[in-house]
């Protein structure tokens, strides 16, 4: 069973998500912040982590930089409320795959995530 780590400071979209992959046949585990996903990282290693940009605390940069030193293959797909190219950009050249944009299309999400789980 794939596990998904699904990394975001807002309940709300960790429990939707959870549910959502959980749904799917996916172990899917959340976490609230940069430090408590980087503990997750360390007990699990997920095979994808679903990060949000903007985390109190820890940015998504940040935590991604730290993801790709430690498990460089883990899958990761960055989720922003901001659209902000710049981010998004840097985010890519850490490793990140896709981006999606909040509100962002469950659906969309869903898709991408089991492409490159199946790859």
């Amino acid at each position: 069973m794939k596990t998904i780590l699904i990394v975001d400071d807002q309940p709300g979209i960790r429990l939707l998500l959870k549910e959502v992959f959980s749904k799917e046949g996916y172990h899917a585990i959340t976490a609230g912040s940069g430090k408590e996903a980087l503990e997750k990282v360390q007990e699990v290693c997920p095979d994808l982590v679903l990060l949000d940009m903007k985390i109190p605390g820890m940015d998504g940069i940040e935590i991604l930089k730290r993801l790709k030193k430690n498990q460089s293959a883990v899958h990761v797909i960055m989720m922003t409320a901001y659209g902000e190219l710049d981010l998004i950009k840097e985010s890519m050249n850490w490793g990140a795959e896709r981006y999606f944009t909040k509100p962002f299309d469950v659906f969309e999400v869903r898709d991408a995530v089991k492409q490159l789980l199946e790859e």
